[in-house]
């Protein structure tokens, strides 16, 4: 699979979470994720995707996280800036500041709400492909954005040069599978449960929320199955599989990984609304969860 055109980013990306400090950014803290993602092995970070809560940053604060973490990554992992919109200009606009800034490459997520159609999908990425010379990474994830960017769209989108990886959100393998057939895309998962079953026909790795809280384990499933190790891939999945199914099906992401990050003493766990916080019932559950695994 080495020879897929996004195969630079193959391995373990994580959606890193914005850190706010009484409703502020806290760059701080943003350096503290940053170490210890670095120090963990993780291949390249995802500032401003879903889980950095872009939809409720400000123009400026979406752009200087994207500059921060480049600046604090300094050059020793690669980084995929969220740049995508439901609006073109505003994803071209974003998209030039990544590229100006140094990022490696951007995540763009299907346009939400206003639901285009397939040719509107393939216009709009095609937009931002023609006139931003950096990778590309197409973000389908139709739970949130409304609509799928069906596979031959994404077939199509594949003739584009620098459009090189989809982050693959629709939790169906049949449509990895096309893609996977159709394109030589490099393939990432979007759902931390998926990983392995994708890596099984050819993904090449995923865009991690879990991997916020543990790194490493993550890096060694991939690892393991990027090697064909799939009997160690697969212990590491089910290990693994519990803490993803039980901490992200509490609320919505990052609702219950920025809970998590509170208990474990790794951020401050501040939302901005309209997200909000776990109910104490909810932290009760999570607080198992975690103890289960071995966190605490």
């Amino acid at each position: 699979m080495s020879d897929r055109k996004g195969s630079a980013f193959a391995g373990v990306g994580v959606a890193i979470v914005t850190p706010f400090t009484d409703g502020k950014l806290d760059v701080a803290r943003l350096k503290t994720q940053i170490e210890f993602q670095i120090a963990a092995g993780t291949h390249f970070l995802v500032p401003v995707g879903t889980t950095g809560e872009s939809p409720t940053l400000t123009h400026d604060e979406h752009e200087r996280v994207i500059s921060e973490v480049i600046q604090l990554a300094s050059g020793r992992c690669k980084v995929m800036a969220g740049t995508g919109s439901n609006c073109t200009a505003e994803a071209l606009r974003l998209t030039r500041w990544a590229e100006k800034e140094g990022a490696d490459a951007s995540l763009q997520v299907a346009p939400y709400y206003n639901k285009p159609t397939q040719n509107g999908f393939y216009q709009h990425f095609k937009a931002i492909a023609e006139e931003i010379g950096i990778p590309h990474c197409v973000y389908n994830i139709p739970g949130r954005s409304a609509k799928n960017i069906e596979p031959e769209t994404i077939a199509k989108l594949s003739d584009l040069p620098n459009i090189t990886m989809v982050k693959e959100a629709t939790g169906s393998l049949d449509q990895c599978s096309q893609i996977l057939n159709s394109t030589n895309l490099t393939v990432l998962s979007g759902d931390d449960s998926l990983t392995l079953p994708m890596m099984s026909i050819g993904a090449q790795g995923v865009i991690s929320v879990a991997a916020n809280i543990v790194p490493k384990e993550l890096i060694a499933m991939v690892s393991a199955a990027t090697r064909g190790d799939f009997a160690t891939a697969s212990k590491l999945h089910h290990q693994l599989f519990p803490l993803c199914r039980d901490m992200l099906s509490l609320a919505t992401n990052p609702i219950p990984l920025k809970g998590a990050m509170k208990l474990l003493g790794r951020d401050t766990g501040e939302l901005r609304l309209p997200m909000t916080e776990l109910e104490e019932f909810e932290f009760a559950k999570l607080r198992k969860t975690l103890i289960n695994y071995g966190l605490l």
